[in-house]
């Protein structure tokens, strides 16, 4: 299984919107793919200066299932985020591989 995360930290004055789009809009449209099993939207806990930081994990089969995404659907999904909160957030992503789950 791979663990796409996708680390934001958005301004504050933007965030309760932001929150609203992505649980109504975006996080729907990612799902709608019918490429993840399941999706978890996180705010870090941490003393931020400027912005609020969340952390949204999409869970795959396999590598092959997250390449697909990458090449079939995040380029549009990310311009629509871009479109929206452009210059209100800064992203970074990271691929994890569970090893383990109880």
């Amino acid at each position: 299984m791979i663990i796409y995360n996708v680390t934001l930290n958005v301004d504050t004055d933007a965030h309760q919107e932001w929150l609203a789009w992505m649980k109504e809009v975006h996080i729907p449209d990612v799902m709608a793919t019918g490429l993840f099993l399941d999706c978890r939207l996180c705010r870090v806990l941490a003393e931020d200066e400027g912005g609020v930081t969340y952390a949204v994990q999409y869970t795959c089969a396999d590598m092959a299932t997250y390449e697909r995404y990458r090449l079939e659907h995040a380029p549009r999904l990310q311009a629509e985020t871009q479109k929206h909160y452009g210059g209100r957030f800064a992203a970074f992503r990271t691929l994890l591989e569970v090893l383990h789950t109880s």
